[in-house]
């Protein structure tokens, strides 16, 4: 028995998210489909984090187990013959038995891209929240340093009351604008240095684990900061009441990005 790991890149557009679901073609289905294909096994795939129905990723990290004797690169050449041009497999390797892609993860980094020009681009419109007033990326920042540590994120979540604990823990929390296109398929956060000139705003979360939509739900409450509507100590208000219903919206999925998944 061997432990395949992927990393995986996609564009979330036309799916309904990574979980293989009844109202709709999930990237779950897709690729363990590609991989029967290959195997002749039926895969249990599991990935490190659930993204939802129109969110990408430059750096999901999936894992299966298999009797395959076919080498773990030949199967990522495999399953990209075989998936559309949505979905690429960017590494295959051998890792193991005991390696898990959810369980294992001590920490996720997700990016939140902003259009900030005067009128968008329409080629990059699938891959961002279009925003057209100047932001006010400062004051996002600052208002996103309350978010950093552990608290409990009930305001920034659409799916309470839930089963499990609603504290999770912001190991870091930036702002910042850049020139050139805020992702990169190198390694899925280096766009360049960052600059106050530039109309691309990218919104860091780095966590140890997120509750649904929460990434969205921040995004949506700095981008009213942004806009001079609230102030940093709203936000802290705001966490503090654990109320969904004062905090900003669920910004739209779009411009949302899992760009790495970390293990020890």
């Amino acid at each position: 028995m061997r432990n395949i790991r992927l990393k995986l890149a996609y564009d979330g557009t036309d799916f309904v998210g990574w979980q293989e679901q009844a109202n709709g073609l999930a990237i779950q289905s897709v690729v363990a489909a590609a991989i029967e294909k290959i195997t002749l096994e039926e895969p249990v795939l599991m990935a490190a984090g659930r993204t939802d129905s129109g969110v990408h990723a430059v750096g999901q990290v999936a894992h299966f187990l298999t009797e395959s004797c076919i080498p773990a690169e030949r199967l990522g050449f495999g399953i990209n013959a075989l998936v559309p041009d949505s979905i690429t497999i960017l590494k295959a390797d051998d890792v193991p038995l005991t390696f898990h892609s959810r369980y294992h993860a001590v920490r996720k980094r997700y990016r939140y891209v902003i259009d900030n020009a005067r009128c968008p681009l329409p080629f990059l419109k699938r891959f961002s929240h279009h925003a057209r007033n100047r932001l006010d990326v400062a004051a996002m920042q600052r208002a996103g340093l309350e978010l950093v540590g552990t608290h409990d994120f009930r305001a920034f979540e659409t799916q309470y009351p839930n089963r499990d604990s609603s504290v999770r823990t912001v190991l870091d929390l930036t702002v910042q604008r850049y020139c050139n296109w805020p992702i990169s398929m190198s390694n899925g956060i280096d766009p360049g240095p960052p600059s106050e000139q530039g109309d691309w705003v990218g919104i860091d979360i780095v966590a140890d684990g997120f509750l649904y939509n929460m990434v969205r739900c921040i995004a949506g409450t700095l981008l009213e900061v942004g806009r001079g509507k609230w102030t940093p100590d709203d936000v802290l208000r705001i966490l503090n009441t654990r109320d969904r219903r004062i905090a900003g919206i669920t910004a739209p999925p779009q411009g949302l990005f899992l760009v790495q998944v970390d293990y020890e």
